[in-house]
């Protein structure tokens, strides 16, 4: 599916979004991919025409997409907007590292690491590869489960090399799980805590809004919300401004702080952006699932957004959000069957048997 979406792009354009879907080296990169490559045909499958980066606007850079749905255009702008670790928690390895992990043979245990200390380049992979293969080998699955119901911790190993500190654990695989080396050897990702979603999606809004300058036609930007817990409310207040309640000798009203991207102190200058278009974490599996919410301009300056038949709209009316939900379900604009992908996501291989 995702050949022959990326073959519906322009040929000048194919390279470069082939390069991010293929690098190893940036998950965000990839899924940044990934999301225009939704975005692109969400919209072809919505009877839109659209042009990539095409010359329009006074800020003298291209946005994504020029649209035109019958007689009218727009402009969309992707952008994906990574939940980022705290820096005090445990961070993640980088990608290549936590794919060798994987590649480690291990039939009997999986591993959970956690990130004590990072380096300032990639930490080399052989010599981990190496020590984490022949300590694993050296544990007896039963031993371990055995010992571990007598309240004996689970085996600890630490690997340290060009500043980077890195602790494993080794869990025992249920007797049924055995056997298989190719099976991947991470059973867990370590925990961390999370930015303020609503100053990230703020942040990424404000980023692409100003980019372009005076467009002449409505603005849509379009962000990838990639989030642990995406809640409708750090749009809300990302947007609109966080809620406050004023309390009074005969009651309380709510209004909104002056805090979000559509506040009336920023009312001009963020008056150029019609829409924000939002997916919570988009991604292949969750294409057919996930439904888009346009989240309106309130502000009197801005271009009405055009609003497409698979999207959910929210606007802001007298300090309160009202919803309204899309016409179709957003599997009629992707061409895919409503539950998709079909199949067993992680199919058990059943075992080779020899002449």
């Amino acid at each position: 599916m995702i050949n022959e979406w990326w073959s519906h792009f322009p040929p000048d354009a194919q390279p470069s979004l082939r390069s991010r879907l293929r690098d190893r080296n940036s998950n965000a990169n990839v899924f940044s991919a990934f999301w225009e490559l939704y975005l692109h045909e969400m919209l072809l499958g919505s009877g839109c025409t659209v042009e990539i980066e095409q010359q329009i606007g006074t800020g003298g850079k291209n946005p994504d997409f020029l649209v035109t749905r019958d007689d009218e255009q727009f402009i969309v702008e992707a952008i994906w907007a990574n939940q980022h670790l705290d820096a005090t928690g445990s961070s993640s390895l980088p990608p290549q590292v936590a794919d060798a992990i994987d590649r480690i043979p291990s039939p009997n245990f999986y591993v959970s690491y956690k990130v004590d200390s990072i380096g300032s380049t990639t930490p080399p992979q052989k010599r981990l590869k190496s020590e984490l293969t022949g300590w694993l080998a050296n544990l007896d699955p039963d031993l371990v489960t055995a010992e571990y119901e007598q309240k004996v911790p689970l085996p600890r190993h630490t690997w340290q090399e060009a500043d980077w500190r890195l602790s494993f654990e080794a869990i025992p695989r249920s007797p049924g799980r055995r056997g298989d080396p190719a099976s991947r050897t991470i059973g867990f990702h370590p925990s961390v805590w999370v930015a303020d979603d609503s100053k990230r999606l703020l942040k990424a809004v404000r980023k692409k809004g100003g980019r372009y300058g005076d467009l002449a036609l409505p603005f849509i930007v379009a962000v990838g919300n990639s989030a642990v817990f995406p809640e409708d409310e750090d749009i809300e207040s990302a947007l609109y401004g966080t809620s406050v309640e004023y309390a009074h000798r005969t009651g309380s009203t709510f209004g909104r702080n002056p805090d979000g991207y559509w506040t009336a102190a920023q009312e001009q200058a963020h008056s150029r952006v019609s829409g924000v278009l939002t997916v919570d974490n988009p991604a292949p599996w969750t294409w057919t699932k996930k439904v888009p919410v346009l989240w309106q301009s309130p502000t009197r300056g801005s271009l009405p957004a055009p609003v497409l038949p698979t999207w959910e709209t929210a606007q802001l009316v007298d300090n309160h959000v009202e919803r309204k939900p899309a016409a179709r379900p957003i599997h009629t604009s992707l061409a895919l069957p409503e539950h998709w992908p079909s199949g067993d996501a992680f199919p058990r291989r059943q075992p080779s048997t020899g002449s």
